[in-house]
């Protein structure tokens, strides 16, 4: 088993969940985990495999997306389910061919994320206008995992974090006036994090600003990928996920793990999770 190659069906192990919460009447978060597989799906043949059903199918890319919504129940709900249905049918309707001109033009995923980002965030806004009021908007991050790389969208406060050689990163920066304070000197990581501006979001898609930010990563096998929303990052610290992760067993045992400390911590929120890894081949 070569390290270089690309990670097939069963080098992955990825799960999600999402969650009320014990205070939120409703639940606003979406998420999505799947694959873009290319291949051949035989039906009819005279080959001597004909009654096995063989598939010819090879995993291309990973796909994980968690969608925040934020506002009025119901606009917060539209928002992230329309988000995260818009952005997988754009990444797999243009992947492939986005994939080939990825070899010359190097911001090639980078221009297609942010495009489809923003186009979502102009059709919630026009729909909000159209209704008269009320808002339409959601924090979303998408991971699409290319191999050897992956690409990171990033829009308001839900989070992704890598766990790589036993250490825990968060990648994505929150959209929020209190990281907005924070990065400007003006309040302190503990001061800001407690004040008002906590859970104002600085950018949404369908909100008054949206500025999506789009991060190439390198992907390595052993690697474990966390998508959450800011339900889980409000009672969980990053040193007790970075615990969670070090026992893991499974991600859908990790991911349940995780649900379960944010609601024995208050659960004020929505949870989303989302788990995946790369399971090492032998002797890597």
């Amino acid at each position: 088993m070569s390290e270089g190659r690309r990670p097939q069906f069963g080098d992955i192990d990825a799960w999600g969940l999402t969650h009320r919460g014990k205070v939120r009447e409703t639940n606003q978060d979406h998420f999505l985990v799947g694959a873009l597989t290319s291949g051949v799906q035989i039906e009819v043949t005279s080959l001597d495999f004909q009654k096995d059903a063989v598939t010819f199918l090879e995993r291309t890319a990973s796909l994980g997306v968690v969608a925040d919504g934020v506002g009025s129940s119901a606009g917060g709900e539209h928002a992230a389910r329309v988000a995260v249905q818009a952005l997988v049918h754009e990444v797999s309707r243009s992947f492939y061919q986005v994939e080939m001109a990825e070899t010359n033009d190097p911001d090639a995923f980078s221009r297609l994320l942010q495009d489809a980002a923003l186009a979502c965030h102009e059709s919630l806004v026009e729909r909000a206008e159209r209704e008269g009021g009320g808002s339409f908007a959601t924090a979303l991050t998408l991971f699409l995992g290319l191999w050897p790389h992956a690409y990171l969208l990033q829009v308001g406060d839900t989070r992704c974090y890598i766990h790589h050689d036993d250490q825990l990163t968060q990648i994505t920066r929150v959209q929020t006036w209190a990281q907005d304070l924070i990065d400007q000197g003006t309040l302190s990581q503990t001061r800001a994090q407690a004040s008002r501006w906590a859970n104002v979001l600085s950018s949404a898609i369908g909100g008054q600003e949206s500025t999506p930010v789009v991060t190439r990563i390198e992907r390595h096998w052993g690697d474990v990928i966390l998508l959450c929303s800011d339900g889980l990052t409000k009672h969980v610290s990053d040193e007790e996920i970075e615990r969670h992760i070090a026992q893991m067993r499974s991600s859908r045992q990790l991911a349940e793990d995780l649900l379960d400390d944010a609601l024995e911590g208050g659960g004020t929120d929505n949870v989303s999770i989302i788990v995946g890894r790369t399971l090492p081949p032998v002797g890597v």
